[in-house]
């Protein structure tokens, strides 16, 4: 399931963030990418450990926390900390596909990449290129999405991102592990929930059938999640 989520940030936050990782230090990002990855890989980044970047990744996962489009679509377990990067000059990614599991910075743990996601935080208007391509069952969809908009897509997808011709493309890019790692089983329980959401303010108050569909959504939710 491939879904654009809108406004996770207001356009005021996006300016503060922009604001604060102008005046960052950025690396070459090739230095981040796994061995094949590096090869393909064209771009700049903060270092995850620099305090903006923990700063600006927390505010970004509070976000997401009281967001209900994305908790119902992601039904997140884990989410990885927020990275941060930079396409110019003809800056690019080549086709990849994600780690499957990635340690947790800070921890002993480990996160299981179930969807990735990616947070544009440039106006589409400020560069040239830089699409973010999927490759899905339906063939290849190209994103590019107003600044404070994000795209969430399987971690299984292949990937790239297009060569920027012009302007500086800026985003924030993370990871989630799932409550339910299965995407066809998420997909139902998003479907019904969503359902769930739309029948509810048409319905009179403890409505037995929005109860019954709630319980429904609960018990396959109990069935599937790992936790």
């Amino acid at each position: 399931m491939l879904m654009v989520i809108d406004n996770v940030l207001s356009k005021d936050e996006v300016r503060e963030c922009r604001r604060h990782l102008d005046q960052a230090d950025w690396q070459d990002g090739s230095h981040t990418a796994g061995t094949l990855a590096a090869g393909v890989k064209q771009n700049r980044q903060i270092d995850a450990n620099a305090t903006i970047a923990v700063e600006l990744g927390n505010h970004i996962v509070r976000r997401l926390g009281s967001h209900p489009l994305f908790i119902s679509a992601a039904l997140p377990e884990k989410i990885y900390p927020p990275r941060f990067n930079s396409y110019s000059d003809g800056g690019h990614y080549g086709a990849h596909v994600d780690g499957a599991v990635m340690p947790l910075p800070g921890s002993h743990g480990t996160l299981r990449s179930d969807l990735s996601a990616t947070l544009f935080l440039s106006e589409p208007e400020e560069y040239d290129g830089g699409e973010l391509t999927i490759e899905t069952a339906f063939g290849a969809q190209q994103i590019k999405l107003a600044a404070g908009d994000l795209v969430l897509y399987p971690s299984t997808s292949l990937h790239r991102v297009e060569p920027v011709t012009r302007g500086t493309r800026v985003c924030s890019f993370f990871w989630i592990q799932s409550m339910v790692r299965d995407e066809g089983k998420r997909s139902l329980l998003f479907d019904l929930d969503q359902s769930i959401q739309g029948l509810t303010p048409r319905q009179p108050k403890a409505d037995p059938d929005i109860l019954q569909l709630t319980g429904v959504y609960h018990n396959l939710l109990r069935r599937w999640a790992e936790v």
